[in-house]
């Protein structure tokens, strides 16, 4: 586990904890509430800027008692959990499609559920988890899952492919060529992904609320731009 994960892992238990807390004293419903969804080219930074969002947000929330959290590899382990679905289909529930035949086949087998049931299932549990509020969740077409609910600030991260891959070299510590294969690859997984589950075209610009490229915007500016529109509200105008 990286580092990146083990801070945005120290999080996730927090924001649960916090969870069984509200139910425990019975709070009003936690509905409508701040969340953030990125959406990322593969290498573009999304995980390490969800780990420097959440704490940002942790040191300027307004509301002392909230946690925030960010979800990726995490979100997977949740769904298996809660779905009680064998470890092994944390292959299944990755951004990826699945080729029809073998999809049919492997259901017949009883290797796994339809990959449409699991995606359902992935879905259900993002839009619950931004109904609760206070969470960044990655990819998985989080923001098209949750385009109805008005607190949610959805981004988009991209760049030159050259810098992702030389990121993702470094990152997977693999050859140049390699990290392009990966980068390539899981870029076109994606794509598949968001087209095949949602219909929707993952590059186009009117599903995010703003799109950044992370070759020319430090990701310290990133995460400024994006706190001042959950803390002050999406749409809001500005203080001057």
């Amino acid at each position: 586990m990286t580092k990146i994960h083990r801070r945005i892992e120290s999080y996730v238990s927090s924001w649960f904890k916090q969870l069984d807390e509200s139910f425990n004293v019975k709070r009003e419903p936690r509905e409508n509430k701040p969340f953030v969804t990125i959406s990322r080219e593969t290498g573009a930074y999304g995980t390490t800027l969800a780990a420097m969002l959440v704490e940002y947000l942790a040191k300027h929330e307004r509301r002392q008692d909230v946690s925030w959290a960010a979800f990726d590899k995490e979100l997977i382990s949740k769904v298996i959990e809660e779905y009680k679905f064998p470890e092994k289909y944390n292959e299944y529930l990755a951004e990826s499609t699945m080729p029809v035949i073998q999809d049919i086949m492997e259901e017949l087998l009883g290797v796994h559920p339809p990959k449409e049931t699991l995606v359902r299932n992935m879905s259900e549990a993002i839009f619950r988890f931004a109904q609760v509020g206070y969470v960044i969740l990655i990819g998985r077409g989080a923001n098209i899952i949750t385009a109805r609910l008005p607190k949610g600030v959805h981004v988009r991260l991209v760049g030159s492919l050259e810098k992702r891959v030389a990121h993702m070299q470094g990152y997977l510590n693999v050859s140049e060529k390699e990290a392009r294969d990966y980068v390539i690859k899981e870029d076109r997984n994606r794509q598949d992904y968001i087209k095949k589950y949602f219909h929707q075209d993952i590059d186009d610009v009117s599903l995010y609320d703003i799109v950044i490229n992370s070759d020319t915007v430090p990701l310290e500016d990133v995460v400024r731009i994006i706190a001042e529109m959950v803390l002050k509200g999406k749409g809001k105008p500005q203080q001057v």
